[in-house]
């Protein structure tokens, strides 16, 4: 069964990179038109005078034009790549969930003991909310291309440097807050992993509107408009940000039991904290109304920025009491 997951994970990233080229092709051909061939029948004289001195010609209203062929490459082209991406990202996620699956059940616990099932879990759960974001707003779909190059950057870094062996479960884990705990901060984890897509597309993309042509703007010419990114960056933020607060709540109660105290400053505590800090100054400034779009935002970003830290810089850098990361 490990074997099997270790080939279902790779067999994701390659889906993941088919549905990322797919994407680039679908915005590729993004400004693609039809050009129709018009013809354009030849005027008829009618209505000449017959007698008297002289005759008056009249001119008949001209035909209306007839459409007789199309030239050039079809925006239809587009639509297909972008449903091919679709498909495979669909394809992925299954593969992703199923490599999950069979490395549960190799380990016979739940695949969150060490960073490389964490990032794993992680990103499914954002792969997962994007495609019920995509089948709720169709309309949003050129927003996969980024998600799907967050998917191989991610999931390709799991394999290729966070990999372990399946091993059993470290004994300060084997708890059943490691199900509470770790089950809705990897939920929230992966939700706010996806809302940071639109927030760095919407800035990309405000950017554009206001009339930036420079690298990276110019990126986002095919993007939906800043406005629809932008709700959904907040939607997913305020769904995943009480998750989140319940998670280190359960954190804490865990630590109780485990360590004797809810809160001792151990570094991933310190960074869990930051992050918690920093998503609710992005909720609040997002709902004052002096605070501008494009500033929230990138509060969100940075909100991000920490929880890469507590997910990588902490398990690499420091040393504490959640050193778990399996890493040597």
């Amino acid at each position: 069964m490990s074997a099997l997951s270790d080939q279902l994970v790779t067999f994701a990233i390659l889906a993941y990179l088919v549905a990322m080229i797919s994407h680039a092709v679908e915005y590729a051909l993004g400004n693609a038109r039809r050009r129709y061939v018009v013809a354009q029948p030849a005027r008829e004289l009618v209505g000449a005078a017959v007698g008297g001195s002289g005759g008056t010609i009249t001119k008949a209203p001209d035909p209306a034009p007839q459409v007789t062929g199309v030239e050039g490459r079809p925006v239809g082209q587009a639509r297909i790549a972008g449903l091919v991406a679709v498909g495979a990202t669909v394809v992925a996620a299954a593969l992703h969930l199923a490599a999950l699956v069979t490395r549960g059940i190799a380990a016979d616990r739940m695949p969150w003991g060490n960073m490389y099932e964490f990032v794993l879990t992680v990103t499914f759960v954002g792969v997962a909310g994007w495609l019920v974001v995509l089948a709720k707003r169709p309309s949003l779909r050129k927003l996969g291309l980024f998600l799907t190059l967050v998917m191989v950057l991610l999931v390709a870094t799991a394999e290729l440097v966070l990999y372990v062996p399946v091993v059993p479960l470290v004994p300060a884990l084997n708890s059943y807050w490691f199900i509470i705990h770790v089950s809705t901060i990897v939920f929230s984890s992966g939700i706010l992993l996806l809302g940071v897509v639109p927030a760095v597309a919407f800035l990309m993309r405000r950017g554009y509107e206001a009339g930036k042509r420079s690298f990276p703007y110019t990126l986002a010419k095919r993007l939906p408009a800043a406005a629809a990114l932008e709700r959904l960056t907040f939607v997913l933020h305020a769904f995943s940000f009480p998750v989140f607060t319940f998670a280190v709540i359960a954190g804490a109660i865990w630590a109780e039991a485990a360590w004797g105290r809810p809160w001792g400053w151990d570094p991933k505590e310190t960074w869990a904290f930051i992050s918690w800090v920093v998503y609710a100054g992005y909720l609040h400034a997002r709902a004052t109304p002096s605070v501008k779009r494009n500033v929230a935002t990138w509060i969100a970003v940075v909100g991000f920025l920490t929880m890469l830290m507590n997910l990588f810089g902490v398990n690499i850098f420091f040393t504490g009491l959640h050193s778990y990361g399996g890493l040597s």
